[in-house]
């Protein structure tokens, strides 16, 4: 199961108590998924444009609870015009009134994820979005997350509007504000996984940039080094760089803290790199 499959399965075993919230999650299922029809005798007759019966289920469920319709009913007259009247037309954003209290918001979020919404495997990376059927819909989803400090943006994908959100933080948000807290709690372990990963790789990767350089020194020394002993002659040298040559010479992979304790004295790394480095540009002003 995919993990935006498992998001939408704990939303859709959450049920809310009060009345309010479950006409707020129902009036987002309609409005994002939802369609009226009319049979052949003027009944009214409710569909949801969705793959996902757990998202059926719950859709009727609310109907039952909130006004005692039955899965596969048809509505006629006053059940008709009442279902009509609190919901109106489908297409348009969700009447206000059914998102004044903060509860009903977080309803009203997870129901329109149920319908709209995807979420990326946070193995792969942070992608959340709802894919919404026009503008207004798509701006009253955004006016909601903000009530929560959660600023999602919308994008034209050919003819749908899409709110989304690419942030780790902005996601793992909107999932508490809609309650889903075990999906919360596998988003977060596998983000401070990918966090450890990632700074383990990013060491790994800067004490091997490190060996590399030290390394490339080394080698730099040492050939300056043999290149004096053949031109120029240890013998010329004073004693101190004459010592640091051929414990270089003796010590080839040793890094400059351990060269300087096989000195003697010892000498600390700054007092190694200076000698070292006059033995660079003694070298450097012979080959000239």
């Amino acid at each position: 199961m995919t993990f935006s499959a498992e998001v939408k399965e704990e939303l859709a075993g959450h049920n809310s108590p009060a009345r309010h919230c479950q006409m707020a999650e129902l009036a987002a299922i309609l409005h994002f998924c939802g369609q009226y029809g009319l049979d052949q005798d003027g009944g009214l007759t409710i569909g949801l444009q969705t793959e996902n019966e757990a998202l059926v289920r719950k859709c009727f469920t609310l109907l039952r609870k909130t006004f005692n319709i039955d899965t596969g009913a048809i509505l006629y007259g006053e059940e008709k015009e009442k279902l009509i009247a609190k919901f109106g037309e489908l297409s348009a954003p969700v009447d206000a009134l059914f998102l004044k209290n903060t509860c009903c918001r977080r309803a009203f979020l997870r129901g329109a994820f149920l319908s709209c919404g995807s979420v990326s495997a946070p193995e792969k990376g942070y992608h959340l979005e709802f894919v919404c059927g026009n503008r207004p819909q798509a701006a009253q989803l955004v006016e909601v997350m903000k009530t929560f400090s959660v600023e999602g943006k919308i994008v034209l994908r050919k003819k749908y509007n899409v709110v989304y959100l690419k942030e780790s933080e902005g996601i793992a948000d909107l999932l508490n504000v809609m309650e889903a807290h075990v999906s919360l709690m596998n988003l977060e372990n596998t983000r401070i996984l990918k966090e450890v990963r990632n700074s383990v790789n990013r060491r790994v990767n800067c004490e091997t940039a490190n060996i590399g350089k030290t390394v490339q020194a080394s080698a730099r020394q040492i050939e300056d080094i043999l290149y004096l002993k053949e031109h120029y002659g240890f013998s010329r040298l004073p004693d101190n760089l004459r010592e640091m040559a051929e414990i270089r010479l003796e010590y080839p992979d040793a890094a400059l803290k351990e060269l300087g304790e096989h000195l003697d004295p010892a000498v600390g790394k700054s007092g190694v790199n200076h000698r070292l480095r006059r033995l660079s540009e003694l070298a450097e002003r012979i080959r000239l």
